[in-house]
């Protein structure tokens, strides 16, 4: 599915630049570096295996839906996450640009692979 494989470079990708350049992304947000930039890796690190499990969940949605339920988690409770921190002045509105790419534009086609994979699945069982 041509979806979860975008995701899955796309994760991948973006794995990568924060594990190899921890301080960029901040850079460009306009923000501090951070003291511990360990922590920021290991995050990349995160996003670049969640990259395999979309690759991996690619080849048969249906049998790897569980994968892609908890990217979609993850993709919603980022922006949630990026929201309660905004809104209690301990995350500046350009750390949120990450939110689109990594989360915001995810969300419809998420849903809809799970919203299919459920449908299905209804109709195997009758």
């Amino acid at each position: 599915m041509i979806t979860l494989r975008l995701a899955a470079i796309y994760n991948i990708i973006w794995g990568i630049w924060v594990i190899a350049f921890p301080q960029h992304f901040f850079s460009l947000a306009g923000m501090d570096a951070i003291n511990h930039p360990m922590v920021w890796q290991g995050m990349g690190m995160v996003i670049g295996v969640y990259g395999l499990g979309y690759w991996w969940a690619s080849y048969n949605p249906y049998k790897h839906w569980p994968i892609v339920a908890v990217g979609f988690l993850g993709k919603i409770f980022g922006p949630i996450g990026f929201l309660f921190n905004y809104l209690r002045g301990d995350a500046p509105m350009t750390f949120g640009y990450t939110i689109i790419t990594n989360d915001l534009m995810w969300w419809i086609p998420f849903f809809l692979i799970l919203k299919k994979v459920h449908t299905d699945y209804k109709w195997a069982l009758k």
